[in-house]
């Protein structure tokens, strides 16, 4: 057989991979695996048995972590976490470098013991995972040794607890280990229960790299252990997982302080046009979807394709389906191992069995192996709505539709509670990269699929997930400034006198501000509010779930404001400012008033300070392109949130409404804001300088009443993006817990003398990593 008839037939093979150095590491612990923690390996107790998924063959047992072993874990990193940040960048990029160069060194030990515990094609653990994870140490090697010059001012968490999937076991080590370690903090890490033996020999690197001890701890286990390891006395939560779990993980750590980023479930779309290169577009799918089994939680597992090439796209689909090599993932010919564990077979043969009933299911034909095996699958002719086009199946099951326009494709596209990644095939780069910041996505690959790499941000929005993993995004998930802000303290309204007076014998109502309107209380109710001398100031609306519902609506109306240039955003922020200035005397009268203090015209003076320096910063908070190894670019944009629902600080009615607003506003967000509750009239003051200052309507809304039942239905509305309490602690709590509703962003911060800077912009934003290959 020559070349030309190998590449005609596809027949070669087979190219076995030896495991005997796998299996001597295995038998030269006696099959028997205990805990890493503190510098030592533990003897095992309690086990379960840890399988290749393609044999059923038992590889190891492993240890069932019970309280005291986390109690050991955590105490040991808390223990070395002061020596460890003390070390200094240079001398921590040192370790990391040194935990690169043994990766590298026993390269081929970890992909064999990657694919016999995983299941998956040994070229993908050794040409993908196992480089992507020393690429990680590599750079953030880098990133400790520029961290004192680069991140001033920036310090440790501490005690990173860090829960990691099976479907990447050493690669999702290396994403949470290496940035944790090496901005100082130390970490307790748990692998998945059915893939733990790659972190266990990870420890033994951390060994032979001098590592110092209860830097890196790990601990095996089921599910149990990652809620005691959630519960414990640690600083941080990093999880990558099910939406399921994530949304778990969410409510424990609700009120606790504790730091969370979450790397959740997807259904990513891939979008073909019908000016697209069909033969790139499939092999790039082959990619997307049969890569890893489809067990990769960016997935590419819903084809969009355009109405007029469906026909022929799907025909040459099922003709390169039909050439996949199914079989022993040992086997270096191999495109298609194992699913990780019986119980992922079962899933999967279950949604499908379940779903295929509405479409039409195409698989190849042929004998599966023995083992937990499933074929390549296509299920055509599916609506946009039906469950598997909605449900992360998380195998290699591909579901596919139809679309006509552009517009339509974006629709369907963003019709899903995801938003991890997203593909965009054509040969019309004006088209795709019209499309690609549409897309409701973290990262979205143009004309090409599963890019990754240690210096671009990785992550999503919605149900996909909060925070980033990779770059320097990725790095304030592990570090935080070192001077923090003092949060707000309860101030109570001033109250009613026993002879009341009032200011001015004519009432006038404040009412909310929603939609660019004033609006009554739906409730029908107001509070009158006093001055510390006894005068009657005014009535204020009493505001409840409706109003937050009408407020949230208006902003969601207002959804063209993201799309705005910055300058435009800058232009109306000044404007704001001047009008505030022109009416500065009369807002710090007020101020006065209602606080009975003389601090009215310097919280004037600062709020005017605060618009400037947002308005300076909405056109000049930039993105970046990354230095990633790609002929092409990975760019990382900075995108608005989306709808943000702020709690403002009790004790400063103007100055706390406007570090809310004004960064939120400048990087083109929308917001809901609960003004103070003590001092709500200067909010309802405020909305007189919105209106005369060319605020499109929606993009401000002002609901005035008790900041404790409307922080909870704005944390609880599903059309709100982020929260953010700048008021009280004690809010802190049923914020966190009712935003896991949908997964929604929180930020819990005092504001000091006001938020400026990258750290509230940070807040504002989120990075789109945007792949955008070039080159014949």
């Amino acid at each position: 057989m020559n070349i030309q008839d190998i590449f005609e037939s596809m027949e070669y093979g087979p190219a076995p991979e030896s495991d005997a150095e796998a299996q001597a590491w295995l038998e030269g612990r006696g099959r028997s695996l205990g805990h890493f923690i503190n510098g030592t390996f533990t003897e095992a107790g309690t086990v379960f048995e840890s399988r290749n998924p393609a044999t059923g063959a038992v590889l190891a047992k492993v240890t069932q972590a019970n309280g005291a072993d986390v109690t050991a874990a955590v105490t040991a990193a808390r223990k070395a976490q002061p020596r460890w940040a003390a070390l200094g960048g240079h001398k921590r990029a040192r370790f990391l470098y040194a935990l690169a160069r043994l990766l590298q060194k026993h390269a081929r030990l970890f992909a064999v013991l990657e694919t016999l515990d995983n299941g998956k094609p040994i070229r993908e653990s050794r040409d993908i995972d196992i480089p992507l994870a020393q690429r990680h140490f590599y750079y953030h090697a880098g990133m400790a040794q520029l961290m004192e010059e680069e991140l001033p001012g920036r310090v440790p968490l501490g005690v990173c607890g860090q829960i990691i999937p099976w479907n990447f076991p050493l690669l999702m080590l290396a994403w949470k280990v290496a940035p944790a370690i090496a901005m100082g903090n130390t970490v307790v890490l748990k692998p998945a229960e059915y893939t733990p033996l790659t972190a266990l020999l990870f420890g033994q690197i951390c060994q032979e790299a001098g590592l110092p001890a209860g830097v890196v701890n790990i601990v095996t286990g089921d599910g149990a252990v990652g809620e005691m390891i959630v519960g414990a006395e640690v600083d941080k939560i990093a999880f990558t997982g099910s939406t399921a779990v994530g949304r778990a993980i969410r409510s424990a750590t609700a009120g606790s302080g504790k730091s969370l980023t979450l790397e959740l479930g997807g259904k990513s779309p891939y979008i073909v046009f019908e000016d697209a290169d069909l033969d790139s577009a499939i092999e790039g799918l082959v990619d997307a979807i049969w890569f890893n089994q489809g067990q990769v939680c960016c997935a590419g597992s819903r084809l969009l394709v355009q109405e007029g090439i469906a026909d022929r796209f799907h025909t040459k689909l099922k003709a390169r389906m039909d050439r996949l090599r199914i079989g022993d993932p040992l086997d270096k010919c191999i495109d298609v191992g194992a699913l990780v564990d019986p119980v992922q077979l079962d899933t999967v043969t279950r949604l499908v069995t379940e779903g295929a009933k509405q479409g039409d299911l195409y698989q190849p034909s042929g004998t599966l192996p023995d083992g937990c095996f499933y074929p390549p699958t296509l299920i055509t002719g599916l609506e946009p709505a039906d469950t598997l086009m909605q449900e992360e199946i998380f195998g290699p099951v591909l579901v596919s539709t139809t679309f006509r326009t552009p517009a339509e494709a974006l629709e369907i596209a963003n019709n899903t509670r995801y938003g991890l990644a997203a593909s965009v095939w054509s040969e019309n780069v004006n088209l795709a990269l019209d499309i690609a910041p549409k897309l409701t996505a973290g990262v979205v690959w143009v004309n090409s699929t599963n890019l990754f790499d240690a210096a671009a941000g990785f992550g999503g929005v919605r149900e996909s997930g909060f925070g980033r993993e990779g770059g320097w995004e990725g790095l304030l998930a592990y570090t935080r400034a070192g001077d923090v802000p003092a949060r707000a303290k309860p101030v109570a309204p001033c109250a009613a006198p026993a002879d009341p007076s009032r200011d001015d014998p004519l009432d006038r109502t404040a009412k909310m501000f929603i939609g660019g309107k004033q609006s009554r209380p739906d409730s029908g109710y107001s509070r009158a509010i006093w001055s510390q001398k006894g005068v009657l100031l005014g009535h204020v609306g009493e505001g409840n779930r409706k109003d937050i519902r009408n407020a949230v609506e208006a902003a969601s109306k207002a959804a063209a404001w993201a799309g705005t240039s910055g300058h435009l955003r800058a232009q109306i922020l000044y404007y704001v400012a001047e009008n505030l200035s022109a009416r500065a005397a009369e807002f710090a009268r007020r101020i006065d008033d209602l606080t009975g203090k003389k601090g009215g015209k310097a919280e004037v003076e600062a709020a005017i300070d605060l618009l400037f320096t947002h308005a300076a910063w909405a056109d000049k908070f930039d993105g970046a392109a990354k230095g990633v190894p790609l002929r092409g670019l990975a760019l990382a944009v900075n995108e608005p949130v989306g709808v943000i629902g702020a709690i403002c600080p009790p004790d400063r009615p103007l100055l706390g409404l406007i570090s809310a607003m004004g960064p939120a506003m400048a990087m083109g967000n929308r917001v809901v804001l609960v003004p103070s509750d003590a001092f709500p009239l200067v909010a309802t003051d405020f909305y007189q300088v919105l209106e005369t200052s060319d605020v499109p309507a929606g993009v401000v809304n002002i609901v005035t009443g008790g900041q404790g039942s409307l922080s909870a239905d704005i944390a609880s509305h599903l059309d709100v993006d982020a929260v953010w309490n700048l008021s009280t602690p004690d809010l802190d709590q049923g914020i966190e817990a009712a935003s896991a509703g949908n997964l929604k962003r929180t930020w819990c911060a005092g504001i000091g003398g006001g938020t400026s800077g990258r750290e509230v912009l940070a807040q504002a934003t989120e990075v789109r990593t945007v792949w955008v290959p070039y080159g014949e």
